[in-house]
């Protein structure tokens, strides 16, 4: 299979092309632009294998995207590219939909032309706004984005199945809860609150911290990736996660425990504007389609996360400098 693996230097498509470089019937063209999350260590331990090439280059770029194509002839796409930092969109929404509506339509337009075998769409749960108490997303749900980040990726999804009703295009959305795990960039929560603990700095926590979202291990995100792109039927929405629902206080306070820091470093801050109270998933039909189930339980792989990032000051300590850093001043202050 020859695959195209878009934004594969950013924290879920370097994990999928570490996890899915090791099978014998692959060849993988990651196409990244290496904008602020997209970093090349994480794939330092596959760079010289045969069957994987990188391609720096924008998605949004026709050219170079009919020449890639024309080049190496792709079965499959792949499209985890995606400017998806909730709060970034919110300091300036057009990067995001240059990224994930423009260049999602390149994308699908070389395809058709291309005539792949399929496209599978990586999307979010956010694109179906917030939930009560207790009800779940499920893949019917109405789209109800509430932040630029996520109207740009409903949009995209939308378009995306346009492409499959409208020209055959064999297209598949995989949307999913939030993920966690190695190679994180640290502007989201865990791996924030992980490097701030370990830095004795203050813990920025939105509001009354008691936001719940339903968290998903990143290997168990792209092992249901793979069950698609091998099983999943073209012009169908999944929906991932692990019905693991945590407020975001409490895995907070699970990384305080497991590094021994006090709960006084824990800082209350300003809630973002438009932010969503509750995610949750339901993932039966991915569970009774494909055969997928999550594998990882969630304190036993964020204690593992949080051991990678002990262990890989390095990767993280060249981050939280320079233009991170002017950006987290930006979003809470000095502290």
């Amino acid at each position: 299979m020859n695959i195209l693996v878009t934004g594969g230097a950013g924290f879920i498509g370097s994990n999928f092309i570490n996890y899915f470089i090791n099978r014998d019937d692959v060849l993988i063209y990651n196409l990244d632009k290496l904008t602020y999350a997209g970093n090349l260590d994480n794939l330092k331990s596959i760079r010289e294998k045969r069957n994987y090439t990188f391609i720096k280059g924008d998605i949004c770029n026709s050219e170079l995207i009919d020449y890639l194509f024309t080049k190496y002839k792709f079965d499959y796409v792949i499209n985890f590219a995606a400017e998806s930092h909730v709060d970034r969109s919110i300091l300036g929404s057009e990067i995001f939909f240059r990224t994930n509506v423009i260049g999602t339509n390149v994308l699908l337009e070389a395809a058709k032309r291309f005539d792949v075998k399929k496209f599978i769409q990586i999307s979010t749960d956010e694109v179906y706004g917030s939930l009560g108490p207790t009800d779940l997303f499920t893949e019917k749900t109405n789209l109800s984005p509430n932040s630029p980040y996520s109207s740009s990726k409903a949009a995209a999804d939308i378009m995306a199945l346009s492409f499959h009703h409208t020209y055959g295009l064999p297209v598949v959305i995989t949307r999913c809860s939030n993920n966690y795990g190695q190679f994180q960039f640290p502007e989201k929560l865990i791996p924030l609150m992980i490097i701030n603990a370990l830095n004795d700095k203050k813990l920025p926590v939105y509001g009354d911290g008691l936001n719940v979202r339903d968290w998903i291990y990143v290997l168990d995100h792209n092992r249901a990736v793979e069950l698609v792109l091998e099983k999943g039927r073209v012009g169908e929405v999944y929906n991932i996660g692990a019905s693991c629902e945590m407020r975001n206080i409490d895995i907070v306070n699970l990384i305080l425990k497991k590094l021994e820091k006090d709960e006084d470093l824990i800082e209350f801050v300003k809630d973002r504007p438009g932010h969503d109270k509750r995610y949750a998933i339901d993932s039966s039909k991915i569970q009774t389609e494909l055969g997928w189930k999550p594998q990882t339980l969630f304190e036993h792989a964020l204690y593992e996360t949080i051991d990678w990032y002990i262990n890989n000051k390095e990767w993280w300590g060249k981050i939280i400098t320079g233009e991170y850093q002017k950006y987290y001043d930006i979003q809470y202050g000095n502290s």
